[in-house]
């Protein structure tokens, strides 16, 4: 357990990374990990929120399993064919890396998906099995390494010719099984212990208490307002996160 700045950090950040993915539904790994892995190192802190936040995104799965149909079903199924391949993968990079070279990897990361995510850019070409178990794949090994796996998805999705309300769907329960698939995984590497279970049932009140104010400001801020609010908070965690502010902690 991080015990005084580390702690009040790994809080701090726990809170404002679920008030963003509260606020505009995606955002939470790319605020948490950068800056949690400054203060418990990568490969806790990619499994503490593997754990925090698949534990407190299960109510959104049964609301999504209801919405979903055969094309559906058929579109999640592919990608999750590609995150089996990515997820082991990921994880391998996560435990075998360099700790500070990781976080660099993280953090550039962190600011290129941050660059995708602002450009607007999405995939507007036909979907195909092999783009998509390929898609499922990169999304698998940015999870498996830093839970960071959502950009891809959305950037694919959000541009073809799905319904809005089947996207949103698609990506809640894609979330959901790729969520179960680093949990598998990271147990296989021996990531998961009682000392995690302990730093998560501590870091978990916070977490939640930002993704149930997220939701309540949601209603009072404009979707572009809301939007430019998330990319500045992910920019800063990425700058934060850069080892050279290690002296500082």
């Amino acid at each position: 357990m991080p015990e005084g700045a580390g702690l009040a950090v790994t809080l701090v950040t726990a809170l404002v990374a679920g008030l963003a993915r509260g606020f505009s539904g995606f955002g939470g790994a790319l605020i948490f990990i950068p800056v949690a892995s400054a203060s418990l190192g990568p490969t806790v802190a990619a499994p503490l929120l593997m754990l925090v936040d698949n534990v407190l995104a299960v109510p959104m799965v049964p609301r999504a399993w209801a919405r979903l149909g055969r094309a559906g079903l058929r579109e999640i199924g592919t990608l999750v064919a590609g995150a089996l391949l990515g997820a082991p993968l990921g994880t391998w990079v996560l435990t075998r890396g360099d700790p500070a070279a990781l976080r660099w990897a993280m953090c550039t990361l962190v600011l290129a998906m941050l660059v995708l995510l602002a450009s607007g850019w999405r995939y507007r070409g036909a979907e195909r099995p092999w783009i998509s178990v390929s898609v499922g794949a990169l999304s698998g090994l940015f999870s498996g390494t830093a839970q960071m796996g959502g950009p891809p998805v959305v950037a694919y999705w959000l541009g073809g010719a799905i319904p809005a309300e089947r996207v949103r769907a698609n990506i809640v329960l894609f979330f959901a099984a790729s969520g179960l698939i680093s949990f598998f995984a990271y147990l296989a590497a021996g990531l998961l212990d009682t000392a995690l279970l302990g730093i998560a049932l501590t870091v978990a009140p916070a977490y939640a208490t930002g993704l149930w104010l997220g939701a309540r400001l949601f209603p009072l801020a404009s979707e572009a307002q809301f939007r430019r609010a998330c990319l500045g908070l992910i920019g800063l965690a990425g700058l934060i996160g850069l080892p050279v502010w290690d002296r500082l902690w």
